[in-house]
């Protein structure tokens, strides 16, 4: 940033704001008024990118012995058509939803592989392209890690939440869900109904928000520590510089573990919620 190196809480700031619509800094975490623009282009840029590996590997397979970027996707592909297996009974409801646990499964992973890029690299960049164009590069906001973004995690969670009610309706019919909907999961007595309403919504709120926080909180974390860790180098001492190496190099290979793992539980309980739209109560 221009002018005096900036504190530490002015660097933390900095780095946890997003580069939005507004202009300014936006510290709401949610607000429905402000777009995260730096949010939007790379979890759309990384989608685009997990459509082409997928398209390039069902383009170069072949009958024979696989190479090792086609085995490696057919892993995968199987690993995924296991698990849907196992969730989702309807074979043709599968057809659909195995590939889309599968798309999920990496996009998430390139998004949560951005925690692994240098916390400076891509704002520092940014920065230098603001100030090339005659900007401000103190006011030059760019969080490259979406699914640190709550926005970003709710919408996807969300997204589950559409194809299941999807699936709701086909499966059971529009009267059939309606009936479910009011008899289950006490009994089907007048009275009951409100109270049947009423816990049918809640679960359906409560699945939607925590599979969308799980996802953020993990990351949001992951992404801090790694910006608190970068300001050991920012020190000017030796020990600073070698505790930064030290630190970031072992919090980096446990993140490894960490944006695999929360990219996982996120296909499994899309693969779980839509495997429960399906059953009847």
């Amino acid at each position: 940033m221009a002018g005096n190196a900036p504190t530490a809480s002015e660097y933390v700031i900095h780095h946890l704001t997003h580069f939005n619509n507004t202009g300014h800094a936006q510290e709401a975490v949610i607000d429905w008024s402000v777009i995260n623009i730096d949010s939007m282009f790379w979890s759309i840029s990384l989608g685009l990118l997990t459509v082409f590996i997928l398209w390039l590997a069902a383009r170069k397979a072949t009958s024979g012995v696989p190479g090792r970027f086609q085995g490696f996707v057919e892993l995968m592909v199987d690993m995924v058509a296991d698990q849907a297996k196992g969730i989702v009974h309807s074979a043709e409801s599968r057809k659909f939803v195995a590939p889309l646990a599968l798309t999920v499964f990496i996009w998430i992973f390139l998004m949560n592989f951005m925690d692994l890029i240098p916390v400076d690299l891509l704002p520092r960049l940014w920065e230098g392209a603001v100030a090339a164009g005659g900007g401000d590069p103190a006011h030059a906001y760019m969080r490259v890690v979406p699914t640190a973004d709550l926005n970003i995690t709710l919408g996807m969670s969300s997204g589950v939440l559409l194809l299941c009610l999807y699936y709701n309706v086909k499966i059971k019919g529009v009267s059939g869900w309606v009936h479910e909907l009011f008899t289950a999961p006490f009994g089907a007595h007048p009275l009951l109904w409100p109270v049947n309403f009423a816990m049918q919504i809640i679960e359906f709120v409560a699945k939607t928000v925590s599979h969308g926080m799980r996802l953020f909180g993990n990351l949001y974390a992951g992404e801090l520590l790694f910006i608190l860790i970068a300001l050991l180098g920012g020190t000017a001492t030796v020990f600073g510089f070698v505790g930064h190496l030290i630190a970031g190099s072992i919090w980096a290979i446990f993140h490894i573990l960490i944006i695999v793992l929360q990219a996982f539980i996120f296909m499994m309980l899309t693969l779980v919620y839509v495997g429960q739209a399906h059953e009847s109560h």
